[in-house]
């Protein structure tokens, strides 16, 4: 059903807009303080492009999906302890492409699981080639088995707005419910290629905002937009200081002013992505990045949360 507040969609938040909340971003992950993590995923048709990906070429569609994979697994393996998968966090994983079409990629097409129920599915099977260098300098190939809950697909425009707003209503219930209260709150990834199809410059800063001004007593949600590379002339901008700001692009301008400023949990592992002088605070923004600088992203988005 059609949420009520839409257009404000955490009214009855007491954390919203509240000048006095000090988000700490310390609660650690348990049963009783889960968390949630959001992938919105660009699947409009620029997706069919190529990309550099671990010695070959592939689309785009394909390396996101199955970047996206692995972090299903990790975020799987990260709550298995010797009694099983524990009830850890919530994940949604949503595709945006045509013209307004935000559609859930997980198989049963619902839009969030518990990280129990994504284990419990029995996703298709997919046999990776891996090259490996023997101590002779030969190159061996390994079949690695890996686990496909999300399929790559590349169709269509880029409904960015829309996928965000659909992100916004499902971590506004989320951030609600009294169980989460306090919580570390939920991260949301953007990933895309390309710019929003469906709205301008502001309507995606407002939505952004909406997004970000959402909070548990722990602090905000975070959002945190990756564009993939696309651009061969121009270097990436990965977790930009105050000093990047003015990068030399337009687009990227935009992305930076929608995106989170990433709290100090974060700080240990962007200073080992950008190097050790790099000084906070970062924005949650990786621009014309690699296939392998989207991977750090999503690690230094999701294992720096801290799990018991």
């Amino acid at each position: 059903p059609e949420n009520p507040n839409r257009e404000n969609p955490n009214r009855e938040n007491p954390n919203r807009e509240n000048p006095t909340l000090q988000p700490m971003y310390t609660q650690s992950i348990t049963r009783s303080h889960r968390t949630a993590f959001f992938l919105a995923i660009d699947c409009s048709g620029s997706m069919a492009e190529p990309i550099h990906f671990r010695g070959g070429c592939k689309a785009k569609s394909e390396v996101v999906a199955t970047i996206a994979n692995e972090l299903l697994f990790e975020l799987i393996e990260r709550a298995r302890r010797s009694d099983g998968v524990r009830d850890y966090y919530d994940i949604a994983v949503l595709g945006y492409h045509g013209d307004d079409e935000v559609t859930p990629l997980l198989a049963d097409r619902a839009a969030m699981h518990t990280v129990c129920e994504l284990a419990a599915m029995e996703p298709r099977i997919r046999t990776e080639l891996l090259e490996y260098r023997l101590p002779d300098g030969g190159i061996s190939l390994r079949e690695i088995p890996t686990p496909c809950w999300v399929e790559p697909r590349a169709e269509g425009q880029t409904p960015m707005c829309e996928a965000l707003r659909r992100i916004r209503d499902l971590a506004a219930e989320w951030v609600l419910r009294p169980e989460n209260a306090e919580s570390f709150p939920p991260v949301v990834f953007n990933i895309t290629d390309g710019e929003a199809t469906d709205c301008d410059g502001e309507e995606l800063r407002t939505v952004a905002e909406q997004i970000r001004s959402l909070a548990t007593a722990d602090g905000n949600v975070l959002l945190v937009n990756i564009h993939i590379a696309t651009a061969a002339d121009m270097r990436p901008l990965l977790f930009p200081e105050p000093s990047e700001e003015h990068y030399a692009n337009r687009y990227a301008s935009l992305l930076y002013d929608c995106s989170s400023t990433m709290p100090e949990p974060f700080h240990a592992a962007i200073r080992e992505l950008k190097g050790a002088g790099a000084l906070p605070p970062f924005r949650g923004l990786c621009f014309n990045a690699s296939a392998a600088e989207l991977v750090s992203a999503l690690n230094i988005g999701s294992i720096s949360v801290k799990t018991e």
